[in-house]
């Protein structure tokens, strides 16, 4: 493989400031080892989400420039709303201020005591907001997906088989709808193939269940089937995402993933009924329907951003930067998800940190190493995310102990990725020396983002 070079030139920058080891010994102590307390001034490369964090283009920044702040009918709605109607081919497109405060909507009006939502994996947002409405949701991911370090092309598939059980066992109307992850983020940003996509449409269809797309990441996965799956790799990657979209009935994005913006998402359907209900709630909840919480300016970006995402060079680089970091650390005999994912490396921290069990977090273990090694943020996508309690409060552990590093777009350089790998590969060197964690505050729900955690004796 020849060199990646970033499809773009570099226009404005923006200064890192470097820390030492000891300041950063001192940070992670007063952040309570949660990486999502430290500042953001004392990190030297922040992996914790690719999400908001993407350097917007020439063209987006100069659309900014031409947003119009009309509270009601602006112009700028209608270029985003045919941008995401181009795409998704649905006419009913609602906007709001980020993909949670969609899934908010939907599964507000879906959700309650009683219902089930199905996922190949839900994310913790969504899944925050099924059980925040009183529903619960469910993960069926392929056999494939649950191994992290053993290669496979599509481990971000439903387990169809599970799915359709479950669907029988529990009722089709007790599932208001079943949403397809692309790319499966929690299952280590891996990609679902086109076959599958329309095997659980066949099976929503056959039981009358909804089927939507979580599409974050649906460049992304678009471009993953372009490159592996027979009878695509001659087809432009907007066509091929189109085809994703029209086996859906709606979807949920947060467009801070793949339309490069700061902030914004939308909901899409073809239900004009439903479509109604979530305009009604988001007037209440987030602004009229024509901005729904979000300035012209960034109705502007969206847009562009998501004609811009589908540039077959621009994926080009993404995905193999991906799979250049993940290459450099298996050359070292790190355990990380292969193949790479679309949008983030991920670390398998129970086989990193074999020494520490799940309920004593290796994941926020290892993330905390990771800035002290060298000022890089990750997040824990384990049993700090989404471990629960039994119902004697014993914990209950994760599918998964993983830690994400998720790459922002179009941020960092290749010299950038290599430090990265560098700092992970000393890490994994010194890896018997890190101790594990213990909770001393959380909250009932996404305890993630702002639990205060100790270093066990």
């Amino acid at each position: 493989m020849k060199t990646i070079i970033e499809p773009f030139r570099i226009k404005s920058i923006e200064p890192i400031r470097f820390t030492t080891r000891e300041e950063r010994v001192a940070k992670l102590e007063e952040a309570f080892y949660n990486p999502f307390l430290l500042k953001s001034d004392d990190v030297i490369i922040d992996l914790l989400t690719d999400s908001g964090t993407s350097a917007m283009s020439s063209n987006q920044w100069a659309g900014m420039m031409q947003g119009d702040e009309s509270y009601a009918g602006s112009p700028s709605f209608f270029r985003f709303r045919d941008a995401v109607h181009g795409i998704t081919g649905m006419e009913h497109i609602i906007p709001t201020h980020q993909g949670r405060a969609a899934e908010k909507i939907l599964f507000s009006i879906l959700g309650g005591k009683g219902k089930h939502f199905v996922s190949n994996t839900l994310f913790d947002t969504t899944r925050a907001n099924i059980e925040f409405s009183g529903a619960e949701g469910h993960d069926f991911v392929c056999d494939e997906g649950k191994f992290p370090t053993i290669p496979a092309p599509f481990k971000g598939n439903f387990n169809t088989k599970a799915l359709e059980e479950f669907i029988i066992k529990t009722g089709a109307e007790n599932i208001p709808l079943c949403m397809v992850t692309v790319t499966n983020n929690s299952g280590g940003g891996q990609p679902v193939s086109m076959a599958n996509i329309r095997e659980v449409k066949r099976i929503c269809v056959k039981h009358g269940v909804p089927m939507y797309i979580d599409a974050c990441r649906f460049a992304e996965n678009a471009y993953f089937i372009k490159l592996r799956e027979e009878g695509y790799a001659h087809r432009p990657v907007k066509d091929i995402a189109r085809e994703i979209f029209s086996y859906a009935d709606g979807c949920t994005m947060s467009a801070k993933k793949d339309a490069f913006a700061n902030i914004g998402g939308f909901l899409a359907m073809h239900d004009p009924k439903l479509a109604q209900e979530c305009r009604n709630l988001l007037v209440i909840t987030e602004g009229f329907p024509t901005y729904g919480g979000l300035a012209g300016r960034d109705l502007e970006a969206i847009a562009i951003g998501l004609e811009e995402v589908t540039e077959e060079n621009y994926l080009q680089y993404r995905i193999r930067s991906i799979e250049y970091l993940t290459q450099k650390l298996v050359n070292e005999g790190v355990p990380v998800m292969q193949p790479g994912g679309g949008h983030a490396v991920y670390l398998d921290a129970a086989q990193f940190l074999p020494h520490i069990p799940p309920h004593q977090f290796p994941g926020q273990a290892l993330t905390g190493a990771l800035y002290i090694e060298g000022g890089v943020r990750g997040v824990e996508i384990g049993s700090l995310m989404f471990g629960k309690y039994d119902e004697a409060g014993n914990p209950v552990a994760a599918a998964l102990e993983l830690v994400r590093l998720a790459i922002p777009r179009r941020v960092y350089t290749q010299s950038h990725i290599d430090y990265v790998a560098e700092v992970i590969i000393d890490v994994f060197k010194r890896r018997n020396e890190i101790k594990g964690l213990k909770i001393i505050e959380e909250s009932p729900l996404l305890r993630h983002f702002t639990a205060k955690l100790a270093p066990l004796s």
